[in-house]
């Protein structure tokens, strides 16, 4: 395999890394991890760290797994990376029998967060119900001052 996804390189360590991650997750999806073997890999989304934000990754990756009753068969793989202060903390990882499945993973990966909104209705909620514990709590306070 080689090192390089794209106009990108990618040094020794994390390449090791990427395939011990990809090994783990053929190991969490039930498939032996000594008899399988991870053909290739590549890096299909790459947001570097800033001193902003933290850094993204999304590997995908495809590997002839062996399961439980020894049947080969192909499946399809993804790792998701955290970059923080340059280390690599595996956020997500999934084994799909179809690179259909994977591709519906990217969709939901590539889906920017719900910002929160006082229009959402539990929200709202939240603020009314807060705000009837304070009133109660403040009675109460108050009731035990002036009550003897």
């Amino acid at each position: 395999m080689r090192s390089e996804t794209g106009t990108r390189r990618f040094d020794k360590r994390t390449m090791q890394q990427v395939r011990a991650d990809a090994t783990r997750a053929l190991a969490r999806a039930m498939y032996c991890p000594q008899r399988s073997m991870v053909e290739q890999f590549r890096c299909v989304d790459f947001q570097p760290e800033t001193e902003t934000s933290f850094g993204r990754q999304l590997w995908y990756f495809d590997a002839l797994a062996v399961d439980e009753s020894q049947q080969e068969m192909h499946v399809y793989g993804v790792i998701e990376y955290s970059v923080q202060y340059d280390l690599y903390e595996l956020a997500e990882d999934g084994v799909f029998l179809d690179a259909d499945q994977r591709d519906r993973f990217e969709t939901v990966y590539r889906r920017q967060p719900l910002r929160p909104s006082w229009r959402h209705p539990g929200h709202r909620w939240l603020l009314v119900a807060m705000l009837l514990v304070s009133i109660g709590w403040l009675t109460v306070l108050l009731l035990q001052k002036w009550m003897p």
